[in-house]
Formats: structure tokens, C-alpha cells, sequence
């Protein structure tokens, strides 16, 4: 049989078709556009994605027995805001998980009802890319669309529900709106009512590995597909990018380097530090996970070498970067072009380079740049270590990951051993890899990531 693994990004949609051993067999990218109405906001239109899932799967099966087809998982951006009317369309644009417009909300959350009150009642407090504090601010800013509300959905939700006609939420993706309590795994009523939102108005909760529904006739007939192709819950991409990296139990732990970067660390039970820093969510392997995420990683190198230095060469421009002058470098650079999240929270703060003088170079702008989304990372990782994790190695993944300098550069920054994974696919490959698990293609999740996760090599700190 064959498994669709969808990873609905932020700017494109990846497809990938993976069979019963886990070998990817197509690849297929669809972009779609990002909106910045003002400066700090981020919004996509959800059709753009859904048409870019059904263009997607159409050509990804095009040459291959569409009667394998067995399962389709969708991973996805997290904590974007859908908001359906009575006839199930969108009401607005989708508020984006790196949206930096409720920064009085998210203030409000934490300082009025209280960072106490909301660790108790979620286990996390609230950041500005979160969705309640997008309700908060709609409510306040957009009264006429927010009666029209009657359906919240997250983004690969969305897409799930336009496939089988279910609302349906996974309880790692849930967990970065604010409104579920995690350690229990069900919507929090303390923070509906302080929303002032109906069950009714929440999607049903699944682990990420259930299915959900079947395509519709009418869908299937488009994509050419058998009418009984399932459709899993699916999970929020940090989530299933670690299931796709075989980050799973105590001891593991998995860092990406893509637009924002994160480091995911599994848990057997549900945890939190004293700060909060860290967010605590439900893992896609149904159990759980301390995450820190921060908001502008390989992002910030893109900014450095295409806004400011106008090259796409980046392979060059690191070239003139010797490894014997790594941890020498006088200039300095804070990663926060779009704001902060773990563990700082701060959606006002700002990124600088600091450290410059006569003798400053290009390539030393460079180096601190690779340097300060390193050190932006360990910020989360000393959190972690204040609560008694020991971490030790990670697989890294992500676009960042594909230069050995950075690589060598995280390593030394981190002072752990890095292993790289041997299919880097990410969200997609973990939403197969669920997907497949679902059907019963493997015993479990722990099964299906010992059949296939294979490594390619480790990165040893200096």
C-alpha cells in the first residue's frame, strides 16, 4: 500500500508518497502566497492552501496504482487561526503562528488573569503566536466577524475537514492554542468561558494517529482516488517532523533549522519548568513533549544574505568562513527580526549586531549571524537542563541543517553530538509514517520509527 504525507508549511505545501517500507517515492512543492497587511502580521488565505493540496496529490499520484492508496496524514503549521460562519467558510484570513499583533492580549493573559492561573488550567502560558489571544484580540478589533464565528479550526484542520467533511483537531496541535488542558487532554472550560466560546464552536480531539474520517465521494472523484482512502487526525509539525526523525521517548531529542527553529524534547509524563518557559504539549506518539520554539532561525541567514547583502549564494558566502574561527568571532547578532517566543516571550523584542569596529568584516557579520540562532537555541536547551534533562545528542533537521558549518557551529554552541537523519522530509514523512501506523501497517508508532528512521552521519562538539 501507499501512504500521502502532507507537510502544509508556511510557505508551500510538501507532499510526499511513501510505501508499506518507508521509502519515499514522490515528492511533489506547492507555494502559495504570505500576507503582511501591517507590519508585524502574518495572514494566509485557507483556500490557497487546500487548492494547493488537491493540485498536489494530483500530480503526486499521477504515475503510480491510485488503488494503493491507502491513507493520507496531514501535519501542519501550528496555532494559525481558521474561523468558519455557519456555511463553513472562512470568515477572514488566517492569523499566523508568527503574527505578532496581540501583544496587549498576550500581556493581558499573562499579567491580568495570570501566568499561575494559566499553567494550572493548560500547562503553559500565553505567547503572542498562540491562538486564544488571537480570539481575544478579533473580538476586540473585528466584533461584526467575530459573531459570524461558529467553527474554530487550526490549519491542517482545515484541510482535513475540506477532505472528509470532520471537524477534527490532534491533541499536539491543540496544544499551542491556549485552550486545552494538556495534561488531561480535553478543551479547557476555564479558558472557553474566558473566551467566551461553545464546545460546539472546538473540533472533536484525536491522537494524531486516528482516523477520522474518509474522503468525500465527491473528492475522491476529483482526485481520482478510492472513496474509502482515510484520513488521519494528524499533528502539528514540530510533532510529526520528530516523528520523521524517530524523536520519541525519554532521552531523545530532535532540533530544527527551518524558518523558526525549535528543539523538541520528549516526555514519558506531562511536565513543566517553574518559568513556563518551555511549552509543554501532547507528542504525536501519544504522550508528551517540552518544546522551545523561537520565532526567526534559518530565516534570519535568509534575511542577512538576501535583504541586506543581496545573494542567494550561501554556500559561497560561508565558504570564506575557516572552522578555526569559530568561537573567536567579536561580532555579535540577536536573532529577533519577528519578536521572541520561549523561552523570552517578547513580541517587541528586536535583532541587532553588536561587537563591530574597524576591523569587522563581511564574513564576520556572517559567522554571527549562524552564531546568534545557535545561541538562541541554547537558551532553550539551559532551560531544559534546569530541570534535570540531560541531553547529550539530537538529530537536527531542517534547510539550516544542510550546511556542515552551521552544523559544526550548533554542535560547539550546544556541546552535544549531532546526528543527521538519513530521509530529511520532516512534517511530511512523520504524517506518513502516522498515517501508516493508523492502517495498520506497523505494530505502533515506536515499531514504525525503529523500521525506518536510519541515520547518515554525527557532528562532535569542539
Amino acid at each position: 500500500m501507499l501512504y500521502i504525507g502532507v507537510d502544509l508549511g508556511t510557505s508551500s505545501a510538501k507532499l510526499l508518497l511513501m510505501d508499506e517500507g518507508g521509502n519515499i517515492k514522490n515528492i511533489v512543492t506547492r507555494e502559495y502566497p504570505l500576507y503582511f497587511p501591517q507590519a508585524g502580521w502574518a495572514e494566509q488565505n485557507p483556500e490557497d492552501w487546500y487548492s494547493a493540496v488537491v493540485s498536489g496529490i494530483k500530480e503526486l499520484v499521477e504515475d503510480f496504482n491510485r488503488d494503493e492508496i491507502d491513507c493520507i496524514g496531514v501535519a501542519g503549521q501550528m496555532h494559525g487561526s481558521v474561523m468558519l460562519d455557519e456555511n463553513d467558510l472562512p470568515v477572514r484570513s488566517a492569523i499566523l503562528w508568527n503574527d505578532g499583533r496581540t501583544e496587549a492580549e498576550t500581556e493581558y493573559l499573562n499579567s491580568v488573569i495570570g501566568r499561575e492561573i494559566l499553567s494550572e488550567h493548560t500547562g503553559n502560558i500565553a505567547f503572542s503566536g498562540f491562538t486564544a489571544p488571537k480570539f481575544l484580540w478579533m473580538k476586540k478589533n473585528e466584533p461584526k466577524l467575530w459573531a459570524k464565528v461558529k467553527k474554530f479550526m487550526l490549519p491542517k484542520d482545515y484541510i482535513n475537514y475540506k477532505l472528509t467533511g470532520v471537524h477534527s483537531c490532534d491533541y499536539s496541535d491543540a496544544s499551542g492554542m491556549l485552550l486545552l488542558d494538556v495534561k488531561n487532554k480535553r478543551w479547557s472550560r476555564y479558558m472557553t468561558e474566558l473566551c467566551e466560546i461553545s464546545d460546539n464552536q472546538l473540533p472533536a480531539l484525536y491522537e494524531s494517529y486516528d482516523i477520522v474520517g474518509e474522503l468525500k465521494p465527491e473528492i475522491a472523484g476529483e482526485l481520482g482516488l478510492r472513496k474509502n482512502v482515510r484520513v488521519i487526525a494528524g499533528a502539528g509539525d514540530n510533532a510529526a517532523a520528530a516523528i520523521g526523525t524517530g524523536t520519541i521517548g525519554s532521552g531523545t531529542c530532535n532540533i530544527s533549522l527551518g524558518t523558526s527553529g525549535t528543539i523538541f524534547i520528549p516526555t514519558e509524563e506531562f511536565v513543566t519548568d517553574s518559568n513556563n518557559s518551555l511549552h509543554a504539549f501532547a507528542h504525536s506518539d501519544g504522550k508528551y513533549h517540552l518544546m522551545g520554539c523561537m520565532l526567526s532561525a534559518a530565516s534570519c541567514n535568509k534575511w542577512w544574505l538576501e535583504n541586506i547583502l543581496h545573494t542567494n549564494e550561501y554556500t559561497k558566502e560561508q565558504s570564506e568562513i575557516d572552522e578555526s574561527e569559530l568561537g573567536r568571532n567579536k561580532v555579535y547578532f540577536l536573532p529577533y527580526l519577528m519578536g521572541e517566543r520561549a523561552p523570552h516571550n517578547d513580541a517587541l523584542a528586536r535583532s541587532a549586531f553588536i561587537g563591530m569596529s574597524m576591523n569587522t568584516y563581511r564574513k564576520d557579520m556572517v559567522q554571527a549571524v549562524l552564531e546568534g540562532v545557535a545561541f538562541g537555541i541554547r537558551d532553550s536547551l539551559e532551560a531544559a537542563r534546569e530541570m534535570g534533562i540531560n541531553i547529550t545528542t539530537s538529530m537536527l533537521c531542517g534547510g539550516g541543517a544542510k550546511s556542515p558549518l552551521w552544523r559544526k557551529i550548533f554542535a560547539n554552541v550546544l556541546n552535544i553530538e549531532l546526528t543527521l537523519p538519513e530521509t530529511e522530509q520532516g512534517p511530511g514523512y512523520g504524517a506518513a509514517l502516522l498515517a501508516a501506523t493508523a492502517c495498520g501497517n506497523y505494530r505502533d508508532i515506536e515499531d514504525a520509527c525503529k523500521a525506518v528512521i536510519r541515520t547518515k552521519g554525527r557532528v562532535l562538539p569542539d
